[in-house]
């Protein structure tokens, strides 16, 4: 959002000749309103951008970093994960919630989420928890996501929306989205970039208290 300050999130986004361009909220403030309108005719004066740098013409443009499916119903989807999982999104209705975070191996915001996702996992997933965790990378070759979530050693669900088909379901225009999804199918929290509190923001989403924590490492323990 247009003077978010320097806490505004942080995006990434994809030029078509490879090269990678970061919208903090801070440099937005720099910005007058001559020359936003400049920015926005040459981006529509051009081709060079990608459909995952859309989300650039809208901070310019002032608009929420709330993502638009936010307090809308979920759409449903089918895919398998790079370990071959099938994965139904109408699986997890009327039983648990879902972590949803769109990302892709080039994009440095989104490298900074996904090991704090993966702490937040570690700290409050068990085999009974209340919610799933699954990671959709936007990435166009299957290599490089395997290749990041290998390194990363992600503990959930990991998704290669190779044509875009989910990303685009949901609204996605810049990386890193992060959404929370109740049992009812419903989005009741959504973040374009990133930002700092998020382990703060997925427990009150999710309705966890500081004790689900330590139930979940003993949950692991008990399993090993």
């Amino acid at each position: 959002m247009v003077g978010g300050g320097e806490n505004a999130p942080l995006t990434c986004v994809e030029l078509d000749d490879g090269e990678l361009g970061y919208t903090p909220g801070i440099l937005l403030k720099k910005l007058t309103i001559r020359d936003a309108v400049l920015l926005v005719l040459l981006a529509a004066a051009t081709v060079t951008l990608t459909w995952k740098a859309k989300g650039l013409e809208k901070r310019f443009l002032g608009h929420s970093d709330e993502p638009a499916m936010t307090n809308k119903q979920a759409p449903e989807f089918d895919a398998q994960s790079l370990s071959g999982e099938t994965i139904a999104s109408r699986n997890f209705k009327g039983k648990k919630k879902i972590v949803m975070s769109f990302w892709a191996s080039w994009c440095e915001p989104c490298r900074m989420e996904l090991p704090e996702l993966k702490a937040f996992y570690e700290k409050y997933h068990s085999a009974d928890s209340s919610f799933e965790v699954m990671a959709i990378s936007t990435d166009e070759d299957r290599y490089q996501a395997e290749k990041y979530v290998k390194e990363a050693k992600l503990p959930f669900p990991v998704v290669w929306d190779e044509n875009g088909t989910i990303a685009d379901k949901y609204g996605v225009e810049s990386i890193p989205v992060l959404y929370v999804i109740d049992e009812n199918g419903k989005v009741i929290h959504g973040q374009i970039g990133y930002g700092f509190g998020l382990e703060i923001k997925l427990k009150m989403s999710l309705g966890l208290k500081d004790g689900d924590a330590k139930k979940a490492q003993s949950d692991d323990d008990s399993s090993n």
